[in-house]
Parts: structure tokens; C-alpha cells; sequence
């Protein structure tokens, strides 16, 4: 493990690929947004005789298919760190389809890998089921080459094309596959695999990942998928297609050269390709798809996306933690066995605002902000992550209040965010305190509060009504 500038630590993932450096930072890292859909029940359709599974939502004008990539789970994509947010974003503008391809995820299982055709096969069923007659197309990544075919094979079913971070001509050398085959078998389970395919924020999704390989198929399925993918060249297609599409790719793709990008879209007549910058082959981190997102989005619907402020002001629940007598404590235990204690702290305050729905903003010295859109679950989640610590044998107190305040981005800032650290700060170890607006809100949810007095806070006016956390 080597350390990076900014207090940050890097994790080396030794692959066939390369080496790729994943970052987190020194405390926790930043939970994704989560989707404000709720998630879509499992379907099934028969493609000749097999079960295929897809989820499909949203009410919008536009029939959208999502033909994900190499593997895929159409439940676990809204666990963290997908938790939905493909599939909401689409779901804004469209109805929504999301595809398990044949032995993947939930549909059925196969001894062997599904070739394109047969990828059609379930595509087309799916469609049939729901009475798709015809759809946008979005073949991301492993998906784009069977997305291109079946558009080229069903052209009167597909109103455009999206082919995301696909391309054309050979997948690599000979000499390659002879290296990376083998060794997807041996990492598949381990989280790797995905690691090397997206862009991810630290080791606690690399773990999820690992989760992703694990049910999305057995090791010798993804290597044989693998292997059957370097044989597939679509580019006698290419030339057949001919609904309005969109190449989308990035300058800096590892994964997918630049050259294979460029051809996919100079075979497709009429094709527009967008190059947009990026070193990642897809990613999970913030808003590193929000480009490709809004030009996906303009392309289908034939109008750009609402603008997105900068500045937003919102609603919100804010929750400030922070390790009391942290400095006396490293110094009792060393840096060693205190950065094991903090790492472990860490997984504890990620894992818990993940279950309560809760969003990190971004750590503060030896604790976290985040915030959450219920001051229930807030409060739940304070609770939680002081109960967490206690095990670890370290003391956390925390803060809430609610009210409205300023996202930049992906930070927040405000008199609401004042109020929060203030209250944090006054708390005692071991102990959560709130605001009154977070006691009033939360009323009949069964929490019990004691009265902890009114308080002057420092840089905010007025006197301000505290109470506890009941702990029992």
C-alpha cells in the first residue's frame, strides 16, 4: 500500500491490463447517490424455453433497453455502488428495461456462453413480453456488439442506438488472450475482475464488486464469455445499421482503444461518435458519467436534459460524527494499530450510512458529514455508528439538525451545516444529540429524546433547544 499527496492511500490491483490505482480517502469513502426510484420487481420472459430475467420502470414517452455489460445482476445493480443510478437516470425520460443475458445474473444458467444471436434471442423476447414494439438501444460496454447486431437485424424495432464504451474489430491480441482468460478464472470472486472494467472509489467497492462477480456467474463462465468476446467481430454488420446512433466513448478508455471506437461509428452510416475525456472504461465515482448521461439523453429524446445548477438549495438532514480524544489515543495505541482501528471504524460509518439510505459528503479530520433526505434515518444512523464504534472500543459522539441548505456539487455548506457541527460539538462521548427541528420531524417514529437544555452556538444566532438520544 503506497501513500498519495492529500492524505490519500492507493491500492495496486495487479492485472493482465495493467496496474490501476484505486483511491479512497483517509477515512471513508463517498457513498453514491442513491436512486430516488424505488426498485423495480424481477421479471421473467421464455426465450425458447429459458427463463430471462429483466426489470423494467419509469413512465416516461420513450421505451429505453439496457443491454448491460460483461456481468450483471438486475437486483444487485441497486446495492451499493451502482444502487440504481443507471436506471434511474433513464427512468426520468423513459420506461425502462434491464436485461440479464442467458446464464448471467438471475435468468437461466448454461453450460456454456450465449452467443450473439442467441443474446438477440432474449433481447427480442423480452420486448415481445412487455409488447415493445420498438426501443432505444443502449449497449453498454460487452452489451454494444449484440445491441449493434440486433439493430442491424431488427431494424424496424430500434428508434436509435447507443453504444457506450464499445467497439469494433479485434477485442486485443492473441498474446493477450492468452494471458487474461486464465487469469479472469483465477481472480473471478475477488472483485478484481470488475475493478479493472470501472472506475471505483476505493477497497469497500471492490468488495461489492466481488459480490457482483460471485452472482453473476461462476469463474469458468466469465472466462469462457471472456474468450468467446475475443472472437466476435461485428464489423461486417456495422454497415446494415440503420437507425440514428451514438458512439460514446472515452479519449483515455483502457479497456477499449480509441481505434476501436472510431471504427465502430465510421462503419455505421450516419453515425455520430462523442469522445469524451476520461482514462476509465466506465466508473462509478460521482459524476464521472454525467457527460455521457446528459449526451445519451439529448441523443434519444431529440432535447438536452434540464439544466443542473451548481447551486441547489434542498431539504435535507445533516449528520456530523467525530472520534473523541482521537490524538491521545493514536499516540496510546501507534500509528499502526491506530490506522487498523480507524480502517475498521471506517468500514463501520460506511456500512451503516449505506443501510440508512444516507449520502457522505466528505470526511471532517476524525469523522464524517452526511446527509440524509429522512431525520429518521439520520438519527437511526447516528445511533448505529456510535453503537458500531463502542464495539471497536472507540468513543464517537454525533450531531443532526435539519433544514435547508446549499449542495454544491457534491458538497454542502449553509447556516444548516453550521448548526450541525455545532451541535455535534457539544455532545459528549458516546452520545447523539439534535436539534429541536430534528425531534419535531421525527415524531411517532418511536426514537425517545432527553432534554439537554437551550445552548448558545458558537457563530450562530440565537439560543438553540438540544436534546439527547435516548441510547435505550
Amino acid at each position: 500500500m503506497a501513500a498519495d499527496a492529500g492524505g490519500e492511500r492507493s491500492v495496486l490491483v495487479s492485472n493482465p491490463l495493467g496496474v490501476g490505482v484505486v483511491r479512497h480517502s483517509a477515512t471513508s469513502p463517498t457513498l453514491p447517490t442513491v436512486a430516488t426510484v424505488d426498485r423495480p420487481r424481477t421479471l421473467y420472459a421464455d426465450a425458447g424455453g429459458l427463463n430471462i430475467a429483466y426489470c423494467r420502470g419509469g413512465s416516461g414517452p420513450i421505451d429505453v433497453v439496457v443491454m448491460p455489460g460483461f456481468a450483471t445482476h438486475v437486483e444487485l445493480m441497486w446495492e451499493a455502488p451502482f444502487s440504481g443510478r443507471l436506471f434511474d437516470r433513464f427512468s426520468r425520460f423513459a420506461r425502462v428495461t434491464q436485461i440479464d443475458k442467458r446464464g448471467v445474473g438471475l435468468s437461466d444458467r448454461l453450460s456454456g456462453p450465449a452467443t450473439l444471436e442467441q443474446r438477440m434471442d432474449d433481447l427480442r423476447a423480452v420486448m415481445d413480453a412487455e409488447g415493445i414494439e420498438r426501443a432505444a438501444i443502449v449497449g453498454i460496454s460487452d452489451g454494444s456488439s449484440m445491441s449493434a447486431l440486433f439493430a442491424a437485424t431488427y431494424p424496424e424495432r430500434v428508434s436509435s442506438l447507443v453504444l457506450w464504451a464499445g467497439g469494433a474489430g479485434p477485442q486485443g491480441t492473441q498474446q493477450l488472450r492468452s494471458v487474461l482468460v486464465p487469469w479472469v478464472q483465477d481472480a473471478w470472486g475477488s472483485g478484481q475482475v470488475m475493478s479493472a472494467l470501472v472506475r471505483v472509489r476505493g477497497p469497500a467497492d471492490v468488495q461489492r464488486l466481488a459480490k457482483l462477480e460471485r452472482y453473476s456467474m461462476t469463474p469458468r463462465m466469465a472466462g469462457a464469455l471472456l474468450d468467446m468476446d475475443f472472437t466476435n467481430d461485428i464489423r461486417g454488420v456495422l454497415p446494415v445499421i440503420s437507425a440514428p446512433t451514438l458512439v460514446v466513448h472515452r479519449s483515455g478508455d483502457p479497456l477499449c482503444r480509441r481505434e476501436r471506437a472510431v471504427e465502430l461509428a465510421s462503419q455505421i452510416p450516419g453515425a455520430r461518435r462523442a469522445e469524451l475525456p476520461g482514462d476509465w472504461h466506465l466508473s462509478l465515482v460521482e459524476d464521472d458519467e454525467a457527460d455521457a448521461l446528459d449526451l445519451i439523453e439529448e441523443f434519444i429524446t431529440g432535447s438536452q436534459p434540464a439544466p443542473r445548477s451548481d447551486i441547489d438549495r434542498i431539504l435535507a438532514t445533516v449528520l456530523f460524527t467525530d472520534i473523541v480524544d482521537s490524538t491521545p489515543r493514536a499516540a496510546e495505541l501507534g500509528d499502526r494499530r491506530w490506522g487498523e482501528l480507524l480502517d475498521a471504524h471506517d468500514r463501520v460509518v460506511t456500512d451503516e450510512i449505506e443501510r440508512h439510505r444516507g449520502t457522505m459528503v466528505r470526511a471532517t479530520g476524525d469523522g464524517v458529514l452526511a446527509r440524509f433526505d429522512g431525520p429518521a434515518r439520520g438519527v437511526r444512523c447516528a445511533r448505529a455508528i456510535v453503537d458500531g464504534a463502542e464495539q471497536l472500543d472507540l468513543r464517537v459522539r454525533a450531531g443532526l439538525h435539519v433544514g435547508e441548505f446549499l449542495l454544491r456539487g457534491d458538497d454542502v455548506a449553509g447556516l444548516t451545516v453550521h448548526i450541525g457541527a455545532r451541535i455535534s460539538a457539544i455532545a459528549g462521548p458516546r452520545e447523539v444529540y439534535v436539534s429541536s427541528a430534528v425531534r419535531d420531524l421525527v415524531a411517532g417514529s418511536g426514537i425517545a429524546f432527553d432534554d439537554r437544555g437551550r445552548h448558545v452556538l458558537k457563530g450562530v444566532p440565537g439560543e438553540w433547544d438540544v436534546f439527547a438520544v435516548s441510547s435505550s
